[in-house]
C-alpha cells in the first residue's frame, strides 16, 4: 500500500504567532513533505521494500559507509522525519512533564543546558540535516545531529525530539538566522507532552 501525506495536526497558520508562518507550512508540508511521499512511493514501487513499514525501509536501506544515501532511503527517511516533526510541535502552551524534566536534568545538568546543547547541535550541522534528542538503548538521553535525512532509527535510538535544519524549514521566517530559528523552536514551538510520550 502506498504511503500518503498525513494531515497537519493543526491549521497551517496555527504556529504563526510562535514564529512559523502559514507560508512556511504551506511550502514545507504541502510541497516538500509531499514530494518525499511521492518520490518515496515511486522509488519503492516494484522492489522488495514495497509493502514494508517506513521504519523497516529506513533501517534496511541505510548504509553507514555512505554520506550520500540511496534514493529510497533519502525519501522514505525524510517522509518519516517529517511525520514526527509536525507532531513534536504544537500551537498550545506546552508544560514540560516532570518525568521529562527530571530526565533532562539527570542527563544534561539542567533543562537550560539541554536547550543550549540541542540548539548548538542544529546550528553546527553543516549543510542540511537534523538535530535530535534521542534515547539510547541503555536508557540514557543524548543530543545528536545527522546529515541530510539520516535519523536516530539508523543507530538503534529512539527519537524524542527532532528539529529540521534544512533551509526550507526556516528561510521564509528567519532567513539565514538558523541559530535564532533553533532558539525559537525550543522556547516556543515544542510540544513537550509529545516528547515525553516518546520516552
Amino acid at each position: 500500500m502506498a504511503f500518503t501525506l498525513p494531515d497537519l495536526p493543526y491549521a497551517h497558520d496555527a504556529l504563526a504567532s510562535k514564529g512559523m508562518s502559514a507560508e512556511t507550512m504551506e511550502f514545507h508540508h504541502d510541497l516538500h513533505h509531499n514530494a518525499y511521499v511521492t518520490n518515496g512511493n515511486a522509488a519503492i514501487a516494484g522492489t522488495d521494500w514495497d509493502g514494508k513499514s517506513l521504519e523497516e525501509i529506513i533501517v534496511g536501506t541505510y548504509d553507514a559507509s555512505l554520506v550520500a544515501q540511496n534514493g529510497i532511503f533519502n525519501n522514505i527517511s525524510q517522509l518519516w522525519n517529517h511525520n514526527q516533526f509536525w507532531e513534536m510541535m504544537g500551537p498550545d502552551e506546552s508544560k514540560m512533564p516532570g518525568t521529562l524534566e527530571a530526565a533532562l536534568v539527570e542527563n544534561f545538568g539542567s533543562v537550560a543546558d539541554f536547550k543550549t546543547s540541542f540548539s548548538a547541535a542544529g546550528a553546527g550541522q553543516f549543510g542540511s540535516g537534523w538535530c535530535w534528542l534521542v534515547k539510547n538503548a541503555d536508557g540514557s538521553l543524548a543530543v545528536t545531529k545527522t546529515e541530510n535525512g539520516v535519523n536516530p532509527l539508523c543507530f538503534g535510538q529512539t527519537a524524542l525530539l527532532g528539529c529540521d535544519v534544512w533551509e526550507h524549514s526556516y528561510y521564509i521566517d528567519f532567513r539565514n538566522k538558523r541559530p535564532v530559528y533553533l532558539s525559537n523552536f525550543v522556547e516556543n514551538l515544542v510540544n513537550w507532552e509529545n516528547v515525553a510520550s516518546r520516552m
